[in-house]
């Protein structure tokens, strides 16, 4: 498990990297088409969206709470919750997390923070209502696996990442429509156009492909350190198939916080089964039988 938090540290550079080798190169295109190629314009977008994304991971826990509805609870509000993260804290050895409750009849639970030091855990309503003790435990163990690895540090900065690389392509396709260039030179203006839809499209599309493949593979490894936490797979997996029947579609729909929740929490569609940050359920559930088995 101490790979995995290692791992998950390195990944967290490794996705800077990349996610900064895309702004760079929205950069260096926005320079070449409307600054003549001038070094400062990428030097411009590079620091710019580096403050971005600083300022993006200090709050954005924050913001993925107001988004969500979430609301902090205290051990008087919901004792049993409480005490199942409380509990679940002490058996790894944690830092006790901030604990938020979600008025909702989907079934769902989160994790954010930028390490266990300030994490949140949370589920909604719907949840606590459907699973019984040792399932509820299950779940939140899944997602103390989440804050244990560090998942939550690489989606909050993966989160701030496609943010920017959104944003600066948005700008790009805007200025394409509005102005840059010499009005005189048509052939150029033609091939800005053609560059800037291209950037707006492809961009956030490989960010948010980046962002998918890292995900879906944390939420394999949440689960599996979840069962080993709780020595009894067999709950998360009996919580996975309750989830699967009564739905886990929250009112408030945010694609961009969909990644920090236990299951997917929008609503099923060719389109966001294609792009949902989830595996299939069926096949979590056959992974936890299967560590059941081998137990």
């Amino acid at each position: 498990m101490y790979n995995a938090i290692e791992d998950n540290k390195r990944k967290t550079v490794i996705i800077m990297v990349l996610f900064l080798a895309l702004i760079g190169g929205l950069g260096w295109l926005f320079s070449t088409l409307y600054g003549n190629g001038e070094p400062s314009i990428t030097v411009g977008v590079l620091i710019g969206g580096l403050i971005y994304v600083l300022i993006s991971y200090f709050i954005s826990s924050k913001l993925m709470l107001a988004m969500n509805g979430a609301k902090p609870i205290e051990k008087r509000d919901n004792p049993r919750l409480y005490r199942i993260v409380e509990n679940l804290s002490i058996t790894n050895g944690m830092p006790m997390p901030k604990i938020y409750l979600t008025e909702d009849r989907a079934a769902n639970a989160f994790a954010t923070g930028r390490n266990p030091e300030n994490a949140v855990v949370g589920a909604t309503t719907g949840l606590l209502d459907i699973l019984d003790d040792s399932e509820l435990e299950g779940v939140m163990a899944h997602e103390m696996g989440h804050v244990k690895n560090y998942d939550i540090r690489v989606s909050l900065v993966a989160f701030a990442m496609v943010a920017v690389i959104g944003l600066l392509a948005d700008i790009m396709l805007r200025m394409s429509w509005f102005g840059g260039g010499d009005d005189d030179d048509g052939g150029s203006n033609q091939i800005l156009f053609i560059l800037s839809i291209a950037a707006a499209i492809l961009a956030p599309l490989v960010a948010t492909l980046i962002q998918l493949a890292i995900s879906r593979q944390r939420e394999y490894l949440a689960d599996a350190t979840g069962a080993l936490t709780t020595r009894y797979p067999e709950a998360l997996a009996s919580a996975l198939e309750k989830i699967s029947q009564n739905g886990s579609a929250l009112k408030r729909q945010n694609r961009s916080t969909a990644h920090l929740f236990f299951a997917n929490p929008l609503k099923r569609s060719t389109f966001s089964a294609l792009f949902s940050t989830h595996p299939p359920i069926e096949e979590r559930v056959s992974r936890l039988r299967s560590i059941a088995t081998k137990a």
